[in-house]
């Protein structure tokens, strides 16, 4: 499958973290995907959480505290990382990047469909960009069954024909 021009690859927080017997297929099916050369541009995003970010104030969770857990999993060669303290990887800098670049195309992939893949593809979505979730390259932390009604909200508020 080769891809428009001016499209951007997005993987989302595929870290040390994220990585379980749901996830770990992430790590060899997301390098080949990389490696087909089929986007214009390749970004990934990564999750820092803190402890006044709301997922450790609100919700208690000590994931992505340390470097070991925030670290991708796979080699980023040059390609541009995004650090996000949210669930959602649109914010000011990937904004800026996506207008600077002359993005038209969208596609996301990686760790956690239900959460983070989910609110970005929703956030780009809103904002009248052409986005895409491919279904085989997002993952969730929480199983298949989780995953399979991730895709169906996308589905429902994004449209089946943007989760490919």
């Amino acid at each position: 499958m080769k891809i428009e021009n001016n499209s951007l690859l997005v993987v989302i927080d595929l870290q040390n973290e994220f990585i379980n017997e749901n996830t770990n297929n992430s790590i060899k099916d997301i390098t080949k995907l990389i490696e087909l050369n089929n986007f214009s541009d390749v970004i990934f995003t990564r999750f820092i959480n803190s402890n006044n970010n709301p997922t450790k104030t609100k919700l208690n969770w000590n994931g992505c505290l340390d470097e070991e857990s925030r670290k991708i999993c796979i080699d980023t060669k040059n390609y541009k990382i995004f650090d996000k303290e949210t669930f959602s990887a649109y914010k000011g800098e990937l904004v800026k990047y996506i207008k600077d670049n002359n993005i038209t195309n969208i596609y996301l992939c990686g760790i956690d469909i239900e959460c983070c893949v989910l609110v970005t593809a929703l956030n780009l979505f809103e904002n009248d960009y052409n986005v895409y979730v491919l279904r085989n390259y997002t993952y969730c932390t929480n199983g298949i069954e989780r995953k399979n009604r991730a895709i169906e909200i996308l589905e429902r508020n994004i449209g089946k024909d943007r989760v490919i």
